[in-house]
């Protein structure tokens, strides 16, 4: 069983609206008085109540002073509690039930304050961070000069750029435009990194144009796409379900940091149109994980502020991926993105 213990503190004259709060969303909880007219409650939630309790403390007690709540995971309990559709706690009388759909993709989710908390920590702009996105770009250069895919792979595990990703996703979807600014931020400075480093590779390296692991990272096939857009949905079920953070990044950070990397290579070895192609990947990658994104964590329930602000920044979205499949197709831009290998017969850089 997932669960949470939440321990809720607040004055004890507001301890009788609490207590027709609780009954709705918890299955055990504990009074405990505490000294200066304060009382503290421990409860017992199912992980897939968690995200509507924490919903309506803050809507009745945000403005009490000294009002608090703390969730923490829980591990086992005992006597164990069932969960079954006949043991379903019911929603307030003037919530809409949730479809079936909604049921299944929320059911298992951390809620969106501990989403918000995880994401929060991966965007500090640290010493940590630029020197991960260094390293791992430069680890995945040398990884694709040389055709090592398990370094390349290696490289995605250290890769620092699920934070910020995720986070853009989750700014569009609920509405949280300090948390968007501070992504995009953030993911701005990874990738400049990440091109910076294999420029630095190209230019004092020789490399291979036509090396498989580099010349891949310049064509843009369906398949691509539908990569992009699998490595979003399921990096975003991974990460708001609590799983490895190295498990989850690979997913995101395969579909980013080898193309920017190649792009700064090619473009560090004078090819600048094979690193244009190369970054066009990138931006394909960016825009479908985003797309993926945004509609996985709807699907997972995670209230919008707004449908129409939510649904706006999805169409853009859907828009730029129109704009670069067509340029896919070779209709835009002389041919970058498109179907064919921008780098042709060009021999080894030396």
């Amino acid at each position: 069983m997932s669960a949470r213990i939440v321990q809720i503190y607040l004055p004890e004259d507001q301890i009788e609206r609490l207590e027709t709060i609780l009954p709705r969303h918890t299955r055990r909880f504990w009074r405990e008085t505490l000294p200066g007219a304060q009382e503290k409650y421990t409860c017992i939630v199912q992980q897939r109540y968690t995200e509507r309790l924490l919903i309506e403390l803050e809507e009745a007690f945000a403005a009490a002073p000294s009002f608090t709540a703390h969730v923490a995971l829980l591990e086992a309990v005992f006597p164990a509690i069932e969960e079954d559709p006949t043991t379903e706690l019911p929603l307030a009388s003037d919530l809409p039930p949730p479809t079936r759909l909604e049921r299944f993709f929320s059911r298992d989710r951390l809620s969106t304050d501990e989403i918000y908390d995880d994401i929060a920590q991966s965007l500090q702009i640290r010493p940590s961070f630029v020197l991960t996105v260094m390293f791992s770009a430069i680890i995945a250069g040398l990884g694709m000069r040389s055709g090592q895919v398990a370094v390349v792979i290696g490289a995605m595990i250290i890769a620092p750029l699920l934070g910020p990703t995720m986070g853009i996703a989750l700014a569009a979807t609920v509405g949280n435009w300090k948390l968007g600014r501070q992504a995009i931020i953030t993911l701005a400075l990874g990738c400049a990194l990440a091109v910076l480093s294999g420029v630095v590779i190209g230019a004092i390296l020789p490399i291979d144009p036509q090396a498989s692991e580099l010349r891949n990272r310049t064509l843009v096939q369906p398949s691509d796409i539908a990569l992009a857009l699998a490595c979003g949905a399921a990096g975003v079920l991974a990460f708001s379900r609590g799983a490895s953070l190295s498990l989850v990044g690979v997913m995101v950070a395969v579909a980013l940091v080898p193309p920017l990397t190649a792009a700064g290579m090619y473009t560090g070895a004078g090819l600048p149109h094979a690193g244009a192609s190369a970054m066009f990947l990138f931006t394909v990658n960016l825009v479908c994980v985003n797309v993926a994104g945004i509609l996985t964590f709807l699907f997972q329930g995670l209230p919008p502020k707004s449908w129409r602000m939510t649904m706006g920044i999805m169409l853009v979205w859907l828009l730029i991926l129109t704009l670069l499949m067509s340029m896919m197709a070779g209709t835009i831009f002389l041919g970058i993105g498109s179907w064919g290998s921008p780098i042709g017969d060009i021999a080894p850089v030396q």
